[in-house]
């Protein structure tokens, strides 16, 4: 039997319904922040990310997926979202469009090479954002008050954010240096990835796994130390900005991130969540000024942000966050012979296309039998498509819910629907649920935060 490969999964049933509604909160809150969609392709060419994301990265140098092509091109599987988007940005030239800032995300797959355990996979999920054109330090508290607010709107309860900066580029290279003079003298301490990292990109050695707990480690020098007069500035306005926005914030000196094009604002964000382990983080982003120039394009300001869709999952799984998931159908159809089925194949997809959720019968199952497949269905309505009741353009309906039947003309069908399950539009909260609605009568909106309220 054929297998799926190491670090891949199936998703499908209950769980594929969990990942359509997070996908669904995303698209609706970044439509709400005027937000567009942008895709692009699953593979680049290899140069792209090594030159975008840095040649001494953990990414590019252990987790890309490379491969040459039958055309003799060097190839990757894309391992992040930014370097395709910056990609797009130039090639498509929309730093031309008169409509500034380009605010764009992203919601795909992602492939690396590294060892599967929870949480992270060889191929992933990836919703990500960025703004193309603002230097504005807004941008930066607005991506990450966004991002915290897909978190709150998903019913996430402990959110907590880190940020640090690191600075422009005179800041950088102070810090850099200072980096290089405080580990030189005991590199030989460190593993054998921060030895390399010393002399290419000493802030690498900052994100070591396998020394990050050593007292050298912990008494390196902080960035916020070596920032120069404009960047802490421009730190404290971003502070301004998401006090404004009500997020808060820790300031947290040792979040540098893992790839070499960020400068200025970076930042983390972490699910409080019992169970999710050590590694709480679920996603992170940062300012990269220099990124489209790099990659041949204009100078252009740029903020971003990205998070694994199954990590996200998995925390609302652990936080058992109950979900507005549509787990029945309207109505399921029935019948016994021939001449019914037909008449049920055509009443099937009017009902659809009028907008209800409708299944029938495909394999044949007795009268029984198709009772049996309704309830597993959690239908709403079952309707038995009976000879003599359809010579009479009449038909038999029974809500599950009570037990009542009416037996109505096929005309009024759809109203009748319609207006039954109208009547079971809203839900209620749970008796525990700490919301303020009275009586725990749902408000409908799911926005207000209480994680139960939808239509």
């Amino acid at each position: 039997m054929i297998q799926k490969q190491k670090g891949c999964n199936d998703i499908y049933g209950h769980e594929a319904k969990v990942w359509k509604y997070v996908e669904s909160v995303i698209d609706a809150t970044m439509e709400k922040y005027n937000y567009g969609y942008i895709r692009t392709p699953l593979f680049e060419a290899s140069e792209l990310f090594h030159r975008g994301i840095g040649e001494s990265t953990d990414i590019v140098t252990k987790e890309t997926y490379d491969f040459q092509d039958r055309g003799g091109r060097k190839i990757t599987l894309r391992p992040e979202g930014t370097a395709g988007v910056v990609r797009s940005y130039i090639e498509n030239k929309m730093y031309g469009d008169p409509n500034q800032p380009v605010k764009v995300y992203y919601n795909g797959t992602m492939y690396r090479y590294e060892r599967p355990q929870s949480g992270r996979d060889r191929e992933l999920t990836q919703f990500g954002m960025e703004v193309l054109g603002s230097d504005d330090p807004f941008s930066d508290a607005e991506v990450i008050s966004l991002a915290v607010n897909i978190y709150k709107m998903l019913g996430l309860k402990e959110i907590k954010v880190n940020i640090n900066s690191l600075g422009d580029k005179e800041s950088r290279d102070n810090y850099r240096k200072a980096l290089i003079d405080y580990f030189k003298p005991h590199i030989s301490e460190l593993c054998e990835d921060c030895n390399a990292r010393i002399d290419k990109n000493p802030l690498r050695i900052l994100d070591c796994k396998v020394d990050a707990d050593s007292e050298l480690m912990k008494n390196a020098p902080k960035t916020i130390d070596y920032l120069n007069e404009e960047s802490k500035n421009r730190f404290e306005t971003v502070k301004e900005y998401l006090d404004i926005l009500g997020v808060s914030y820790e300031v947290n000196p040792n979040i540098v991130r893992g790839l070499d094009y960020y400068n200025h604002t970076v930042f983390e964000i972490e699910a409080k969540v019992e169970g999710f382990g050590s590694n709480n983080v679920l996603g992170g982003g940062g300012r990269y000024n220099g990124l489209v120039s790099q990659l041949d394009g204009p100078e252009t300001p740029c903020i971003g942000f990205a998070c694994g869709v199954g990590r996200l999952v998995k925390a609302l799984e652990l936080e058992q966050v109950k979900m507005p998931l549509v787990e029945d159908i309207d109505l399921f159809l029935m019948y016994v012979n021939e001449e019914e089925k037909k008449y049920a194949v055509y009443l099937s997809q009017e009902l659809r296309m009028a907008g209800f959720i409708v299944d029938t019968e495909y394999t044949g199952r007795a009268l029984k039998g198709q009772f049996k497949q309704a309830d597993r269905l959690n239908a709403k309505f079952t309707a038995v498509l009976n000879s003599e009741d359809l010579n009479n353009n009449e038909v038999k309906i029974k809500n599950q819910k009570t037990g009542e039947e009416d037996v109505i003309s096929l005309d009024v069908l759809i109203y009748y629907l319609d207006e039954k399950c109208k009547d079971d539009e809203f839900d209620y909260c749970e008796d525990d649920c700490d919301c303020e609605h009275e009586d725990h009568e749902c408000c409908g909106d799911h926005s207000c935060g209480c994680g139960h309220c939808h239509e």
